[in-house]
């Protein structure tokens, strides 16, 4: 039989700033359950050590699942809503995502023994909230997971490589902890960096290759598509509450955030200005095939540890997600979470098995994957990454000060747009990626199920 310990340590609840605050609790607050506190409780005498990331540990996962793909998709938006269209979006879109990431962190302050989206949705929701966001969580990030052994399949064209891709994924996300897998996404930021710095200096070398335009008048699908391979380069949202989960002080998250979107804005400012000024209207994505086939496979090779690692961690969130919700109920945790067991370490290993035996079959099966990727990113992404958060400041402000002065007031119809923003992309990004994939059925564009068809660099 598995036994369960209380995790909670008698620390009162903290404020939205972080800090302690005695005299704002009610007779309820004063006497929470243990489900009010932190999801892994006094480790004091634990085997298994999980809140051990310092806040730039924290940021590096963070860059490693935000910016190591999404920076490749980010030259070919400035095609479509020209050079200075293409700097305001990317600036916008990302002072919104600093915004939410924000909120989203003063949510996990409230409530400390939220880890994961589902956690977030049973304090909105109640357990339909729960079972929602915690299994749309899951789909998102199985989804993910598969798209990097699809990467790994297209760099290499064989299916061979995204069987080993996945299997490489799956050995590093058998650990434990975050804290590991952080030097790891070092690693990844290094490796993307360094393959798109290789693209630039190629181009450089190569001159100019195409007309540039100040601005594009466009049509309004292929405007608001350019807008969403914005939103989703600045998707990392999704992973927030676990890796705040495992800080030593989860209320420098927003040192974290603050490194994150600084160096994804600025980053990907600089790619989007330089690739699209050297090739114009010939700029594709991603971003490494606009240079000659050798640089071209040059770039890949660097980029294939970034390909692998974001992936790590993707996978490694979805299989936390999974094992919280086996060996916790109801605020309290086994010590299986904790200990060198063997049916904790079985369900650990057995949960990413799965995920990546599942993420490699979907990535394989589905002839149209990417389109379908498309799909699931503008159901989820579009609101774990702004819409929910809006939800979040409507929670943690009382309903009486929504409109209590003209500076709450701009908040609160600040706040209404963002989850209207939410609905709107998803929407929208829906129609736009079943239209997809309607229109590669029509026209013959797909492969088959385990298809040996040439899908690699060329």
């Amino acid at each position: 039989m598995v036994s369960y310990e209380k995790p909670y340590d008698g620390s009162p609840p903290q404020s939205d700033d972080g800090s302690h605050n005695e005299k704002a609790l009610t007779r309820q607050e004063k006497e929470p359950s243990s489900r009010e506190f932190d999801v892994y409780g006094d480790e004091s005498h634990a085997d298994i050590k999980y809140r051990t990331m310092d806040w730039w540990k924290a940021a590096a996962l963070m860059l490693a699942e935000t910016v190591s793909l999404g920076i490749l998709s980010i030259p070919s938006v400035f095609v479509s809503l020209g050079m200075v269209g293409g700097c305001i979006a990317v600036v916008g879109l990302g002072a919104i995502a600093t915004a939410t990431g924000y909120v989203l962190g003063q949510f996990k302050l409230r409530h400390p023994h939220v880890h994961n989206m589902a956690d977030a949705g049973e304090v909105l929701a109640g357990a339909f909230g729960r079972e929602l966001l915690g299994g749309a969580q899951i789909v998102f990030l199985i989804f993910s997971a598969g798209s990097h052994a699809l990467t790994g399949m297209i760099a290499f064209d064989t299916m061979l490589w995204a069987a080993i891709t996945a299997i490489i994924c799956m050995i590093l996300t058998t650990t434990r902890t975050l804290n590991g897998i952080s030097y790891l996404s070092v690693v990844s930021f290094i490796s993307v960096f360094s393959a798109v710095l290789i693209t630039m200096i190629g181009l450089g070398v190569a001159g100019h290759q195409g007309h540039v335009d100040v601005k594009v008048h466009t049509d309004f699908v292929t405007g608001f598509v350019a807008i969403t391979d914005i939103i989703f380069a600045y998707s990392g949202h999704v992973t927030f509450f676990t890796f705040i989960s495992e800080m030593k002080r989860p209320q420098d998250f927003h040192k974290a955030l603050y490194a994150l979107q600084i160096a994804a804005t600025t980053l990907y400012l600089i790619v989007g200005v330089v690739v699209y000024a050297y090739t114009g209207e010939n700029t594709v994505s991603p971003a490494l095939g606009n240079t000659g086939p050798t640089l071209r496979r040059v770039a890949y090779g660097v980029a294939l540890p970034t390909i692998i690692i974001s992936g790590v961690v993707n996978g490694h969130v979805c299989a936390k997600l999974i094992f919280i919700r086996i060996f916790r109920r109801n605020g309290e945790h086994s010590k299986h979470m904790t200990t060198h067991s063997v049916i904790g370490w079985g369900t650990w290993i057995t949960i990413c098995v799965l995920i990546w035996t599942l993420g490699f079959i979907i990535a394989c099966v589905i002839p149209f994957f990417n389109d379908l990727l498309g799909v699931v990113s503008a159901i989820f992404a579009s609101w774990y990454t702004y819409g929910i958060s809006g939800l979040f400041w409507f929670h943690l402000t009382r309903r009486s000060e929504w409109f209590s002065n003209t500076t709450q007031r701009f908040k609160a119809v600040f706040w209404a747009f963002i989850v209207f923003m939410g609905a709107f992309v998803m929407i929208t990004g829906m129609y736009s990626n079943i239209q997809a994939i309607v229109d590669g059925y029509r026209s013959g564009g797909f492969p088959s199920p385990f298809s040996c068809i040439n899908r690699g660099l060329v």
